[in-house]
């Protein structure tokens, strides 16, 4: 028998944060600090390579711009899949957390030194720490808590509001900064936010006990070896290629970059979900719910690559064209990307008991169908844009709340898509590749972020009449791949609860 002081197997509950293990405010906390680092930082990422020289900003095309930008938001999810594989086999996720957060203050500086040669070097550090840190770190909340334990579902909530906080002290402190101080100042910012939540982590690093202290799978020493000679090679051949570019030796077109990595990428998702389909020894159950979760990882790539919009041409959309004088005072574009947090804890109780209520009425969408409704939710966004971008292209200033709209759509296609399709992933993939379908699904952020790039390099600032159709053939085209993948998942909602039936014995009078 349990109580509510006491776990499933009998010791004293651990309940020193909100009713939570005390190791929860510790991650709490460092997310809150690096998601204030990162979101600070992404959000003054356009807005820096597009400024001028005369503004100290790199004066990159729009193209050049978002390109580089969804390579570096789409390898911070791909970097994931490594950062997790190091903690698992080689550090253990503790201190994978620490060094992850130790080299995401090492970029922030690097970025904060005023000398655009080493922009890049900075960019490669966070995207690698945020790799090792991020995959991890939230892997570490579930460990926090027993199998039975209710408490595990509300303190994934309660860290998932930790990152909310996180990203708006981000986008409005270096947003201020880099705006109006400097931009190397809001990179600055960011640094000092990571290195505070490093201060944080390894003082109260205690409260984590023994969960995830060492490797969950150690290798021998020998194959630790092995394994850190492959890593520190990795390494050096991107610090040999990055030097090579920065002192003009070779030339890399990130336009084209852009393009070959996003189809590496969506080839190694066909072939990594062929291989377990074909190859996983699936019985026909679990094949049909592979199908049911195919459906949702394409409505995730394409949810993705309007949804990252905000850090690119919505971004510049909010700095050229919208109205953000408030009295004297200038409100920085990057500020404008606080709504999608703010909405987020707002309405997410809301959704929360949205699907009990179905649940309750027997209404209960599949996943399919509930990605695809934030699909065309997050596309609507995009049609109030194609209006107030026609304004735009008339020479005028937009009032604000043109992108507050699309920002408030875009969130509520993001609660009913995002933690549906984690759900889906966990429930639909056959349970013995499970942590890999995880990191398949992944790949569909990656792919998402680095097409969203792309896109956006179709903003030109110099033509202004070409906006209106831009985001209205990102809207059409989403809700298009949506119509279809709702169509198909009224099917879908079979295959999702398919069961492998077990011949029955029947008794006959042959002997």
């Amino acid at each position: 028998m349990t109580n509510a002081t006491t776990s499933a197997v009998g010791t004293p509950m651990d309940s020193g944060f909100f009713g939570h293990p005390k190791g929860l405010s510790t991650l709490f906390f460092t997310e809150m600090w690096e998601r204030m680092s990162y979101y600070g930082m992404r959000a003054l990422l356009v807005l820096f390579m597009t400024a001028s020289v005369q503004q100290e900003g790199l004066a990159f095309t729009v193209a050049t711009a978002t390109a580089i930008y969804g390579l570096y938001t789409g390898s911070v999810y791909f970097l994931g899949l490594p950062g997790g594989w190091i903690a698992d086999r080689l550090l253990g996720g503790q201190r994978t957390v620490f060094w992850g957060g130790v080299v995401i203050m090492c970029g922030h500086i690097v970025l904060a030194i005023p000398n655009d040669s080493t922009f890049f070097i900075g960019l490669i550090l966070v995207a690698s720490g945020t790799g090792l840190l991020k995959p991890n770190i939230s892997a570490l909340v579930g460990q926090l808590y027993s199998e039975e334990d209710v408490r595990r579902d509300g303190g994934y909530a309660l860290y998932y509001m930790g990152i909310n906080i996180g990203s708006v002290l981000g986008y409005t402190i270096c947003g201020y900064f880099g705006e109006n101080i400097g931009w190397h100042w809001g990179f600055g910012a960011a640094a000092v936010g990571m290195a505070v939540g490093l201060v944080q982590y390894r003082r109260t690093i205690g409260n984590l006990g023994g969960a995830s202290l060492e490797p969950e799978i150690p290798m021998t020493p020998a194959g630790a070896r092995k394994a850190w000679t492959g890593i520190w090679a990795v390494v050096a051949a991107v610090a040999v290629v990055t030097g090579l570019a920065l002192s003009g030796t070779i030339t890399i077109n990130a336009v084209a970059l852009a393009q070959y990595t996003a189809i590496a990428f969506t080839l190694i998702f066909f072939a990594y979900y062929g291989f377990i389909y074909f190859m996983g020894d699936l019985n026909d159950a679990e094949k049909k719910k592979l199908w049911a979760l195919f459906l949702v990882c394409i409505a995730s790539a394409c949810f993705w690559s309007g949804f990252e919009q905000a850090g690119s041409s919505l971004n510049l959309f909010g700095r050229d064209y919208t109205d953000r004088l408030i009295g004297s005072f200038e409100l920085p574009a990057s500020w404008f990307q606080n709504v999608n947090p703010m909405f987020i804890v707002i309405l997410s109780p809301f959704f929360a008991a949205l699907w009990i209520n179905l649940g309750k009425r027997m209404i209960s969408p599949s996943y399919g169908m509930k990605c695809a409704i934030g699909l065309i939710i997050m596309a609507s966004g995009f049609i109030v844009m194609f209006f107030a971008a026609q304004y735009a292209a008339q020479g005028l200033k937009v009032a604000p709340y043109w992108l507050i709209t699309t920002y408030f759509l875009h969130t509520v296609g993001e609660l009913c898509l995002s933690p549906v399709a984690l759900s889906a992933v966990s429930k639909l993939s056959p349970k013995r590749f499970a942590g890999q379908m995880m990191g398949v699904f992944v790949l569909t952020y990656s792919i998402g972020n680095i097409i969203s790039g792309l896109l956006a390099g179709n903003f030109d600032p110099n033509n202004v009449s070409e906006l209106p159709n831009l985001y209205l053939q990102i809207s059409l085209f989403s809700i298009g791949i949506g119509i279809i993948i709702a169509l198909i998942s009224l099917r879908a909602k079979r295959w999702e609860h398919s069961e492998e039936v077990t011949p029955v014995a029947v008794a006959t009078d042959t002997p």
